[in-house]
């Protein structure tokens, strides 16, 4: 029953970094500059982030097996109609419908493990969540590249949609939203139907707590870092600055991602033990100022290099504490809200920092190509990268003005 939820997270992870490690097949195929191709990307986002607050009242009013399996229908549409796209526009389009659709995997998932999973597993099933859009991340580097190479991307993505549809059936036929509809005792509290409120009013009020905007926006320059670096702009960076080829660049980004996925679940594990959230917070955030920092502004060997995002990765897992941190800034009644306004900081900050990037990018072109696709310079780069920098130095100075929860729910 998870699993399936979780396959299709998977995919939603695969499509939002695979643009990265076919950043030269796009601008060759659609005459791209860094600026539209950082647009491209980001398309998945502008869609992924609306689509964060009224996934949590879908998933309770259709239930998880129709959310599921709509997402997964319309995931396929928008993956053929990217594959098949025969222009930049109707790329954008099926980027744009893969952001909406994939983008109820993830509440699908937990709203499923409240009803399938005894409650201390609960914990479990949100870390193995997050472990499988890890993996899909994975999946979308140096497997993506060599499929690509052996093939093409539009052949790899049609293959993509069809998996994609083949999981829209299963969801449909295996899927049940509660153990009681297949003759199985339930895990889920009673809940007595209920009104579901008004989605406006609950999110005016989340953002009245002066911890939910900040909550919000920190995570934009510390994930928004990882998403854009990993997901679209580290692997031209690599290839093109520091020589190497599209596959050795991919497993770097992919390193990256991992390090990501295993900081999260340990950083988490000793804010609980400390008893507190902002220090660790405030800790980890200048930490990855200074890692960044170091990647962006000093000449690295590659080992050293690849050492420095690998430890910027597992400090960037922060947003682990974030979203812990959110729900104890607001009353219980509002947990929810809380926790989808502060998951869309991250995914901010792919929106935002992937296209900004890509526009420093073009403003320093000294006008070199190969096959079709623009080369930049280190200098290029390090001015793209200088953004988000200082969006993590913005995210470090906002911490800093957080109020301490001390690990208890706001009565």
């Amino acid at each position: 029953m998870w699993g399936l939820g979780a396959l299709l997270y998977l995919i939603g992870f695969y499509q939002r970094v695979a643009p990265a490690v076919i950043t030269d097949r796009l601008m060759n195929d659609f005459a791209l500059g860094a600026a539209a191709l950082g647009n491209l990307s980001a398309f998945y986002f502008y869609s992924y982030v609306a689509m964060q607050i009224p996934t949590g009242v879908l998933a309770d009013r259709w239930g998880p097996r129709r959310l599921l399996t709509l997402g997964a229908a319309v995931a396929a549409i928008g993956t053929a109609l990217f594959a098949f796209a025969p222009s930049l526009a109707w790329a954008s389009a099926g980027r744009l419908l893969i952001g909406a659709s994939v983008a109820v995997a993830f509440v699908s998932m937990l709203k499923l493990a409240t009803h399938w999973f005894a409650p201390r597993q609960f914990a479990l099933a949100s870390g193995l969540a997050l472990l499988c859009g890890v993996i899909g991340g994975v999946i979308a580097g140096v497997p993506l590249r060599m499929l690509v190479e052996a093939f093409g991307w539009r052949p790899v993505m049609a293959v993509s949609a069809a998996l994609t549809g083949l999981l829209a059936v299963a969801i449909w036929l295996r899927v049940r939203d509660d153990p009681a509809q297949a003759g199985y005792a339930t895990h889920a509290a009673s809940t007595h139907g209920g009104a579901h409120g008004s989605i406006l009013r609950g999110l005016v009020e989340v953002l009245s707590y002066r911890n939910s905007w900040i909550l919000l926006i920190t995570p934009i320059g510390v994930a928004g870092a990882v998403l854009t670096f990993a997901g679209l702009w580290g692997v031209p960076y690599l290839r093109q600055v520091h020589g190497l080829d599209t596959r050795s660049a991919a497993a770097i980004t992919s390193a990256l991602l991992i390090a990501w996925a295993f900081g999260g679940p340990l950083l988490g594990q000793l804010s609980e033990r400390l008893g507190r959230r902002k220090p660790l917070y405030v800790a980890t955030t200048a930490a990855t100022l200074l890692g960044w920092g170091v990647v962006v502004f000093l000449p690295l060997p590659l080992w050293l290099l690849t050492g420095v995002l690998v430890l910027t990765g597992i400090v960037s897992g922060n947003l682990i504490i974030g979203f812990a941190y959110a729900k104890e800034s607001v009353p219980a009644r509002l947990m929810g809200t809380a926790a989808g306004v502060c998951n869309m900081g991250p995914l901010l900050g792919g929106m935002l920092l992937q296209p900004a990037v890509g526009f420093i990018l073009d403003r320093h072109w000294r006008g070199a190509s190969e096959g079709g696709a623009r080369i930049y310079d280190a200098a290029a780069y390090q001015a793209g990268f200088g953004l988000m920098f200082g969006c993590i130095a913005l995210s470090l100075v906002l911490i800093l003005l957080s109020r301490e929860t001390c690990c208890r729910q706001k009565a």
